[in-house]
């Protein structure tokens, strides 16, 4: 089949071994690309393993449109069992390491065993070599990056780990470029407990393809229907210009105005401040953008931080380190985004637990504690979670555990689900975008199924099936065909290129034809793989787990246009229990095996749990 490199890479950190391997054919069309073929390959090969351990394996995964003269398509997915949730964990990054890793001549990389020694790995074509990398451990990744691109050349494709995942912080990022991050569920960490500071990838192998042709008209009329596309709802102009502009810091204003910009620990749905802190405060101090490979709507916006260096901003990672803080000083909430990215910091489970931290010296339960929008604070207790020490050893292991700690009731604003943070939408106000954080595959992730627009477009307040059936169908596109094709949403969600052009990108590529209901049964078995994944890794399941924290059910709005609102449990609960019979799965959440038989998993169903 077009369309793949036909090899994987594998790589053995303990005995140096190096390993060259055909992918199947059955492979390829029952899990296309990108989180299929890690999800597969992690289900096969890591079971049981502790995920700091060498018996962990990490998986670099691209897919068949990655690299291509298509929209957005220079991604990768990068996941392993996960040392922050216990259960499967992936990441995707935008960045030239996915285009090169895929012309070296691989469609996946998978690294396993530990190095004696740190150590990165250098990968130029046929050319695979595990280097020295003991004079690079202990500097930030924007250092690290200066340096490597001084070796090899500024034409490569470079994935990094800071001191975070040095240290085995279990939120620890992958940096790439300064700024690019496979951010969620601690594949940083899993780097560092392999003593792999980084990987370095040089190709220039042409990828094969069904209808060169064909491909390249439709890569050029997408980017004109990208250009010249209308963006999401404002009372600004919203098209293609306006989005260079801001890009997603245009979701402050929107957060704000609709009543789910978290503050405060999502104690609110509105920032008193969030004028100082949205796309227009930001426009005012930004210097470039920057963006992934093949892409030409850059969402990253670069500006000078209150140090008077060069941070990249996105909606995530300014108000996790802003409103959810209680900060309020965009330069100043820049610094601390530049310092998740240097260190090597996941920016949604930072700002997550520095914002428990606050709420816990609010309330006492903890000594020497820090205050809300204490800046100086911040910089200091992020440098005390790196070295697990003080007040951040409490949050070395996330909010979960740090909840474990310090207990009283403190699960209850612990914001996350299955042992991750929550990303950066307040939910009082919003039922289907609970469910989507309570059912999100990896923890508490917008990825799969971004529902807060639909919702408030909509009929905002109800628990009703139609918003259950529009979840699943935002999973099966956003969080299957996406994360398998391995090609940025922001096309299709921001700028409206159509869905049905993927489609004919894959064919075009591949060769493979594709409907509809083939992505929804390729989504389908996805979500019940990864679901066995983590019944099969954590020993126990319970359908809590998918349950977003209490705070949303118990604590209503003090603040806003949505004051006194709080979400209602009894309904969500039965939304949850529609979701689980929409998919085929049972009453605690485990998919029926003929849920797995229907998909293809036959395999799968009787397997035992571990623990």
């Amino acid at each position: 089949m077009q369309g793949y490199m036909n090899k994987i890479l594998r790589i053995n950190l303990s005995s140096g071994k190096i390993s060259k391997e055909e992918i199947s054919h059955e492979m390829k069309i029952k899990y296309i690309g990108g989180r299929g073929f890690a999800i597969r390959t992690l289900w096969e090969e890591v079971q049981g393993v502790d995920p700091l351990k060498e018996d962990n394996k990490i998986v670099f995964s691209t897919g068949p449109l990655t690299g291509l003269p298509l929209p957005s398509s220079g991604k990768m997915v990068i996941a392993s069992k996960s040392p922050l949730t216990g259960g499967y964990g992936d990441s995707s990054i935008g960045t030239k390491a996915s285009m090169h890793l895929k012309k070296t001549g691989y469609d996946m990389l998978i690294v396993e065993g530990k190095a004696k020694f740190p150590s990165y790995i250098f990968v130029e074509n046929d050319e695979v070599k595990i280097c020295d990398a003991k004079d690079l451990w202990g500097k930030g990744t924007f250092e690290a990056q200066d340096f490597l691109e001084a070796k090899h050349g500024q034409n490569t494709g470079i994935l990094l780990i800071g001191p975070a995942g040095e240290r085995m912080v279990r939120f620890a990022s992958i940096i790439s470029q300064k700024g690019r991050a496979a951010g969620r569920t601690g594949m940083g960490a899993v780097m560092g407990s392999k003593n792999l500071k980084g990987i370095v990838m040089k190709g220039n192998n042409e990828i094969p393809l069904f209808d060169a042709e064909k491909l390249k008209a439709l890569g050029k009329g997408s980017y004109g229907l990208i250009r010249g596309s209308e963006g999401i709802t404002n009372k600004d102009q919203q098209n293609y210009d306006f989005w260079l502009r801001q890009g997603t810091m245009a979701t402050v204003e929107w957060g704000q105005e609709n009543g789910c910009l978290p503050a405060y620990n999502y104690r609110e749905g509105t920032f008193k401040f969030a004028k100082q802190l949205d796309g227009y405060a930001m426009e005012k101090i930004k210097i470039d953008r920057k963006g992934c490979p093949l892409c030409i709507m850059q969402c990253g916006n670069i500006v000078k931080d209150a140090e008077g260096k060069d941070s990249e901003l996105d909606y995530e990672n300014v108000v996790m380190l802003g409103s959810v803080l209680g900060l309020k000083d965009l330069k100043q909430i820049s610094t601390l985004v530049r310092f998740a990215d240097d260190y090597g910091l996941d920016a949604i489970s930072l700002g997550s637990c520095l914002g428990f931290l606050m709420e816990a010296s609010e309330k006492g339960l903890i000594s020497d504690g820090i205050a809300w929008g204490d800046y100086e604070g911040c910089k200091r207790v992020i440098k005390d979670i790196i070295n697990n020490r003080g007040n951040g050893a409490i949050v070395f292991e996330g909010t979960l555990k740090a909840a474990q700690l310090i207990g009283g009731n403190s699960k209850d604003w612990a914001m996350q689900v299955k042992g991750m943070e929550i990303s950066a939408y307040d939910c009082h106000g919003l039922p289907g975008m609970a469910l989507a954080f309570g059912t999100s595959p990896v923890g508490g992730h917008h990825r799969d199924a971004w529902m807060a627009a639909y919702e408030i477009g909509k009929d905002r307040f109800s628990y009703g099936r139609e918003k259950v059936e529009k979840l699943i169908e935002m999973q099966r596109w956003r969080g299957g065909m996406f994360e398998a094709l391995t090609v940025c949403r922001f096309p299709w969600v921001e700028l409206n290129l159509v869905l049905t052009k993927y489609l004919e990108f894959l064919e075009a590529a591949t060769g493979l034809a594709l409907s509809d209901k083939d992505i929804f049964d390729l989504g389908d078995r996805f979500y019940a793989l990864m679901r066995a994944y983590w019944v099969r890794e954590k020993g126990i399941w319970d359908r809590e787990m998918d349950v977003p924290p209490a705070r949303w059910f118990n604590e209503p709005l003090k603040e806003g246009n949505l004051k006194g609102i709080k979400l209602d449990k009894g309904k969500y609960v039965e939304m949850l229990s529609m979701y689980y019979e929409l998919r085929g799965w049972d009453a605690n959440g485990i998919p029926k095996k003929e849920t797995f038989q229907r998909l293809g998993l036959g395999d799968v169903v009787e397997v035992k749990r571990n623990g």
